[in-house]
């Protein structure tokens, strides 16, 4: 029942995360130390977000003025292989794309889709190495380190322009697990560290070249994640996660000194951590085939968001196939998010909102292959 359902529980999640809190886009997860043996997997994600505002205020174009649709669609691809040592030791690595973010306005109606619209994109890869060794009683402990490169750029309607080097820096995970394998049975709870990212900014304005270092911190995190059997090929699933995005910022030397453009805000902060909760079920159905729903909750943060990312919270809905088949594995799954509604503001003024986001929605598919060997 653990082998199948895992599958099935982890796609319904999957699509989930792309638009979570921050610009989180993957979730750093042990789960793949616990695949039986030998074990390689290949994940794909499309992931089609719709965010649109309206301008409620008149600034250069009239109040009323819509933003249309500026978030692009996406790709995920993650690629994992997992090796036992021997009956204590187990090593994984795992190659994924944490943190990303991909903004377009381009309505001649709204204030920043005017002239040449604004425009904003964050890239990142990062590859992962854990080992986990099994304790007496059902108990194990596991760690790694994370190697992670991010980049971004952003352009403004206003002439302002910033490149970011591509830097690549390390972080680490710790944690530990206990499992009763005779109820599908695993609790691992997991600390990741954060990674401070000292990036080179190349910003234009009024004409003038500027190369400024700043940093940013891709923040801490703690989650919780659980799996039970409750009865016969049946299995409860979910997770709790906390992530410190209070302490992340990206805050280049020229726009944030220049209050005319920025009001000394950054281009991107969050005012709170974000606590995500999910809960699932799955259930075996063949000897081949089985099935998961899950549900994922992340409460508002309040307050204003940022224009480069204008929702706050979500409600998803994932659901999830899996086909097992001698050693091959193969899952599918769907997920639908509404967006938490939002406002926004601009340097002119800092305490009324410029712009009201509401009713914005994102559609997840996703497909992943596993083989044993």
């Amino acid at each position: 029942m653990k082998t199948i359902l895992t599958g099935a529980s982890i796609l319904a999640l999957g699509t989930t995360t792309a638009m979570a809190a921050g610009v989180e886009r993957s979730v750093t997860s042990p789960a793949l130390l616990f695949e039986t043996g030998n074990y390689a997997e290949l994940s794909f994600g499309s992931i089609s977000p719709s965010v649109s505002g309206t301008q409620v205020v008149p600034l250069v174009v009239p109040a009323g003025g819509t933003s249309g649709d500026i978030a692009n669609h996406f790709n995920q691809i993650s690629l994992g292989v997992k090796m036992a040592v021997n009956d204590r030791v187990d090593v994984a690595v795992v190659l994924d794309q944490p943190i990303g973010a991909s903004i377009n306005y381009a309505s001649p109606t709204y204030l920043f889709g005017i002239l040449t619209g604004t425009q904003a994109r964050i890239d990142s890869k990062a590859l992962t190495a854990m080992l986990r060794y099994r304790l007496d009683g059902g108990f194990s402990v596991y760690g790694g380190l994370k190697l992670e490169e991010a980049s971004g750029e952003v352009a403004f309607f206003n002439g302002y322009r910033m490149t970011t080097t591509k830097e690549t820096d390390l972080g680490y995970l710790v944690g530990v697990a206990y499992e009763k394998p005779e109820i599908a049975m695993r609790v691992a709870l997991t600390y990741l560290s954060d990674i401070t990212h000292d990036f080179h900014g190349r910003e234009e304005l009024g004409g003038n070249t500027y190369n400024l270092p700043f940093e940013t911190t891709v923040p801490q995190s703690v989650s919780l994640e659980f799996q039970s059997g409750i009865a016969e090929d049946t299995l409860v699933f979910g997770s709790v996660r906390w992530r410190e995005w209070s302490n992340f910022d990206i805050s280049p030397y020229v726009y944030i000194n220049t209050p005319a453009l920025s009001g000394g805000l950054p281009l991107v902060s969050y005012s709170k951590d974000s606590v995500t909760y999910t809960l699932g079920i799955g259930r075996k159905f063949t000897e081949n085939w089985s099935a998961a729903m899950s549900y994922t909750h992340e409460g508002k943060r309040g307050g204003f968001s940022g224009n480069l990312g204008p929702t706050d919270g979500l409600d998803s809905l994932g659901v999830g196939v899996t086909y097992t088949k001698d050693n091959i594995k193969v899952s599918a799954g769907v997920n639908y998010s509404r967006l938490g509604n939002t406002s926004t503001r601009v340097a002119s003024d800092l305490t009324h909102a410029f712009s009201d986001f509401r009713d914005n929605d994102a559609i997840g598919f996703g497909l992943k292959v596993g083989y044993a060997f």
